[in-house]
């Protein structure tokens, strides 16, 4: 699992309309909320995208971008992305290498930890929240970060289960 204060790997995955994004390219335009989640269409990880969906806008304004990561089809990722009105790119990592870097691959490596990151625009990673089963974790870190104000206000820190 990678710690505040790393470098966060640079990749390159195709979104659920098969367009590649890249993190360089994406960071070059301002932070980013980076999160793993195990399955399209379960009822936690849909709550969560749910929940990321609801304050997306409020996101943008104060600076940030977001993208969803899990090892499902670009294929899978479309249909869960317009079943849930999702305004932001999921990326699929079938091969599962990109989860495999941020650390966010559990035991014996078969599921995918609820992981999420903020990377500066430098690439460093400021801040990560670890919680696999208590998804309202993901969200607190993100009303932390609106409440904080813009993007140029990111703060430093660790948040695990």
């Amino acid at each position: 699992m990678l710690l505040p204060g790393a470098v966060a790997p640079d990749f390159e995955l195709p979104n659920q309309d098969g367009q590649p994004v890249r993190l360089a390219t994406v960071l070059a335009t301002g932070p980013l909320l980076l999160y793993f989640y195990p399955a399209d269409f379960t009822p936690g990880c849909t709550a969560e995208a749910c929940s990321f969906r609801d304050v997306h806008d409020e996101l943008l304004t104060a600076g940030y971008h977001l993208l969803g990561i899990s090892p499902q089809s670009v294929e899978s990722h479309a249909r869960f992305r317009a079943a849930q009105r999702l305004p932001f790119d999921l990326l699929a990592d079938p091969a599962k290498t990109v989860i495999r870097a941020y650390g966010a691959l559990g035991a014996f490596g078969l599921l995918v930890r609820r992981v999420t990151y903020l990377i500066d625009p430098g690439g460093l990673i400021r801040e990560r929240t670890v919680a696999d089963l208590r998804v309202a974790r993901h969200r607190e870190l993100v009303d932390r970060l609106l409440a904080a104000g813009p993007a140029g206000a990111m703060g430093r820190g660790q948040a695990d289960e």
